[in-house]
């Protein structure tokens, strides 16, 4: 009885330790993980680097682990622009994207980068079109008014001055931004996939 109760013992003792190890290599992946994350970051903030040169000499699950936190950096920073900062650092992160994924995706990453530029650069065109028809439409609204009550229109008359423009605008950007966010976020779910590799 001694005997089972020893092994017994002995059973329960390695499967607590076996759990710790497993709980420890958990930990330092998750580690790494947020290590890659960091990189990214680096990387973004200080153009120029190079992203892959940090996995060199890596274990292959370090350089998985490395290569997902990255990645989920890099996504993160690729967003609609609505400045010139941010469209810049949205191409910088696809660029990121590419140099870190190609190798394990190839032409699947560079298919959906060069979908998400494509999104950018058109998001922006689209945005300007769409603003400056929603603009020439109410300014002619104002004008007709204007010429309906046989009033002078100011000197300096403008879209802005309709009593709608800001709703609409602002509903206006507000589709455009959910079309192309979704359009943004199916090419994200993709290369997620990838780094997961």
């Amino acid at each position: 009885m001694a005997e089972i109760k020893s092994t017994l013992d002995m059973v329960l003792a390695r499967a607590a330790r076996i759990a710790a190890e497993s709980d420890a290599q958990e930990d330092s992946g998750e580690d790494t993980v947020k290590e890659g994350m960091r990189l990214a970051a680096a990387y973004l903030s200080q153009p120029g680097g190079d992203l892959t040169a940090s996995l060199a000499g890596q274990s292959v699950a370090r350089q998985a682990a490395l290569r997902r936190g990255m990645a989920q950096t890099l996504l993160r920073n690729i967003v609609l622009p609505r400045d010139e900062m941010l469209k810049e650092r949205g191409e910088l992160a696809i660029k990121g994207i590419v140099d870190l994924l190609a190798a394990t995706g190839g032409v699947a990453v560079t298919t959906a980068c060069a979908e998400m530029r494509q999104l950018l650069g058109q998001y922006g065109k689209h945005k300007e079109q769409m603003t400056q028809q929603l603009e020439d439409a109410l300014l002619r609204q104002l004008e007709q008014q204007y010429t309906a009550r046989s009033v002078q229109p100011p000197a300096r008359l403008t879209a802005a001055m309709h009593p709608k423009y800001k709703d609409e605008l602002a509903r206006l950007l507000l589709d455009l931004n959910d079309q192309y966010g979704q359009a943004m976020d199916q090419r994200k779910e993709i290369l997620a996939g990838l780094a997961a590799r």
